[in-house]
């Protein structure tokens, strides 16, 4: 039997985190959340609403934990008629996304400065989202720790009612044990069609890309529709 097999029946539970907390900050990081949260942060409550929450009516992308937030800095400044939530937990990453953002006056990213499955659960309406990201997440590598792997069969039925027809999920991994667990999820499930090898051309090669690349590892990409 498959070691990651046990992650195909799990269910969420109370306290079981899909990322590692850190929570160190700085003075710098202090200054920047302070003076450049206010213009991108989403309202701290109720349902989307697109017109309220963005002052147009245009598609939605979620990006779930942005890190550093260089893909989300891209993908806003490449598709400025997206607005683009990025939702993440890591502080210090979010201030160092709003400096990249602030010289090029983005007006359509968006920050949910906290854990995406919430904002998910209760906040984003069925079928609302154009796209969804999810780009190199915690791998939590260990077998015993594959319930703390962000892609599971109640996520991937949570993202699926989240994005409307013909919206896609895009995941990419420079991790062969995570890669294999995205392929084993979604075959499971039964509910998307999966491509492989899709890297979108806006995505630089930063951060946790650059890393992989450079220790040798392949970057798996995964594009995902609902069926």
């Amino acid at each position: 039997m498959s070691s990651l097999r046990p992650t195909l029946h799990h269910e969420p539970r109370d306290g079981v985190r899909t990322f590692t907390p850190r929570w160190r900050t700085s003075p710098l990081t202090a200054e920047r959340m302070e003076r450049l949260l206010p213009g991108h942060a989403i309202p701290a409550d109720g349902p989307l609403d697109r017109e309220a929450w963005f002052g147009r009516t245009a598609p939605v992308v979620l990006e779930i934990g942005s890190g550093h937030g260089a893909a989300a800095v891209a993908y806003a400044a490449t598709l400025p008629d997206h607005d683009l939530i990025a939702a993440e937990v890591h502080v210090p990453g979010v201030a160092r996304m709003l400096a990249a953002a602030e010289p090029l006056s983005l007006t359509n990213l968006w920050v949910e400065r906290g854990d995406a499955l919430p904002l998910l659960t209760d906040r984003i309406p069925r079928g609302s989202l154009a796209a969804i990201h999810l780009f190199f997440p915690d791998p939590w590598p260990k077998a015993k720790h594959g319930k703390r792997r962000f892609v599971q069969q109640h996520t991937l039925s949570l993202l699926a009612d989240r994005l409307e027809p013909g919206g896609v999920l895009r995941i990419a991994t420079d991790h062969a044990v995570y890669a294999g667990h995205v392929r084993e999820q979604v075959s499971h499930h039964g509910g998307w069609t999966l491509v492989e090898g899709e890297r979108p051309d806006w995505r630089p090669r930063d951060g946790f890309e650059a890393k992989g690349l450079a220790a040798g590892r392949t970057v798996a990409e995964f594009a995902l529709t609902r069926d």
